[in-house]
């Protein structure tokens, strides 16, 4: 919105022309969802206490947790306000990667509100039915995608191997392949969040810190940069083809959208760090997932997208493993799922469970961005 009145203006004031570059409205766009969390919040907070819209607890989690009832929820609602209105203020609302992005992170943020408003009407923690919930973020998910990866469209539906290089070794899937498998890594990665957001600040910390992983890489997948010669010409550096990762045109777009997140997170954690004084919710949780799914998605990291959001798949993956396993045998493989209440039951205190946890969300983000040296 603000680009294109810019666009507008900078004739006729050429410092304006500053906003045409994407490494500034990255600035911007954090900059603006951290001013929106930080003046906001305090409000928010009241307006839930006033509301009594409280946290409620399972009956069988970690009795630590007990005191945590009533702490007021749902604050997931304010982190999507704080990073939808920087992208639109400051992304090309001409991209269609922008679009698809919000409308799943809104879609599943909505899915999110009607699962917490459920849990907090029915006074227990069971809300939204999870066949209904996966129903609905699948449908959302096919919909955006399908629109977005048509044939006619041009988009890229390969799948390029992590640490090696795109033109070794990719795998380009028929339509309905892609679309489908795009699907489960984008549901997958909400709901890994959403198991992932057990502790007080536990889940925001490495969802900012995927997020800043999908900036870069969305910014050096989509951006071309023109360079002055010796000649006092230019000429065109493509970083995608240096770092031998897969160019998608305008998909450096969504590095403003990445940024939103990562400035809406660090407003919501100063409220949400231990103790927390308001807790996101499914309304948060499934937005932020599904925000990172579509990311990674669209700058073509699906499958190194399972090492950016290891710490999401391997909650997701401890749920599965207990489940399965006391199916199975009758017997639990882990003291309680997801694995930070494991650890938990350890008596491991809960601020040093978060703290480990994101330092071990900051190696797997090392890690992955140093498979493109290893390139």
């Amino acid at each position: 919105m603000l680009l294109w009145l810019i666009q507008e203006l900078r004739e006729y004031f050429t410092p304006l022309r500053v906003f045409r570059y994407v490494s500034f409205r990255i600035i911007a766009a954090m900059l603006t969802a951290m001013a929106i969390s930080f003046v906001l919040h305090p409000w928010f907070i009241r307006r839930l206490q006033s509301r009594q819209i409280g946290q409620v607890v399972r009956k069988d989690g970690p009795e630590s947790h007990f005191s945590k009832a009533g702490t007021p929820t749902m604050g997931g609602s304010l982190v999507l306000f704080a990073l939808v209105i920087p992208t639109i203020l400051w992304a090309d609302l001409s991209n269609l990667y922008v679009w698809a992005a919000l409308t799943i992170t809104v879609g599943y943020g909505i899915i999110g509100f009607i699962d917490d408003f459920k849990k907090l009407k029915q006074r227990n923690s069971k809300g939204l039915a999870g066949r209904y919930k996966l129903l609905f973020q699948f449908a959302l998910a096919g919909i955006v995608l399908t629109a977005l990866f048509r044939d006619d469209a041009g988009f890229d539906r390969t799948l390029y191997v992590p640490f090696v290089k795109a033109d070794w070794l990719s795998f380009e899937l028929p339509f309905f392949a892609f679309i489908i498998f795009a699907m489960f890594v984008v549901a997958g990665t909400s709901n890994a969040v959403n198991l992932t957001d057990g502790l007080d600040g536990l889940a925001i910390g490495p969802v900012m810190v995927a997020a800043a992983t999908f900036l870069i890489l969305a910014y050096g997948a989509g951006t071309v940069l023109q360079l002055p010669t010796s000649g006092g010409g230019y000429f065109q550096f493509n970083i995608a083809d240096y770092l031998r990762i897969p160019h998608v045109k305008g998909v450096n777009e969504l590095a403003v959208f990445a940024a939103a997140i990562i400035g809406a997170g660090v407003g919501f954690l100063w409220f949400n760090t231990f103790p927390a004084q308001v807790f996101m919710g499914d309304v948060g949780s499934l937005s932020l997932g599904g925000a990172l799914g579509m990311l990674a998605v669209m700058t073509k990291t699906e499958l190194l997208s399972v090492i950016i959001c290891g710490l999401f798949v391997v909650e997701a993956l401890s749920v599965i493993a207990q489940t399965t396993s006391f199916k199975l045998t009758g017997k639990r493989v882990f003291r309680m799922a997801p694995i930070h209440h494991h650890f938990e039951k350890l008596g491991w205190q809960e601020p040093k469970i978060v703290v480990r946890f994101w330092i071990i969300s900051i190696m797997l983000a090392l890690v992955a961005l140093a498979s493109i040296k290893v390139r």
